[in-house]
């Protein structure tokens, strides 16, 4: 089982945009088969640098390939990539 975490820093001002793209990442649970679980979350304690937080499961790092170039999810990333300052991830096996 790989564990595949990502958190991101948002631009100013953009907390619909990133409430979007956080509502778009969990919808991917029910259209991409290889999504095992993910989980997002909307960082609460103001001294942290970063806002947003992906947790997600996948059987094999051949399904989370399938995962980052699926249609739907290149779609939900590109409005990511239109609001982050940063993006910092890692993949795990657990």
């Amino acid at each position: 089982m790989i564990k595949h975490i990502v958190i991101w820093k948002f631009k100013e001002n953009q907390e619909e945009k990133m409430k979007e793209f956080l509502d778009g990442l969990n919808k991917l649970k029910n259209i991409i088969p290889e999504v095992k679980f993910i989980e997002t979350g909307i960082n609460i304690n103001p001294e942290n640098e970063y806002n947003a937080i992906l947790i997600s499961e996948f059987e094999t790092m051949e399904d989370l390939e399938t995962y980052k170039n699926h249609p739907e999810h290149i779609e939900v990333s590109n409005l990511c990539k239109s609001i982050r300052i940063d993006r910092q991830a890692i993949d795990y096996e657990i």
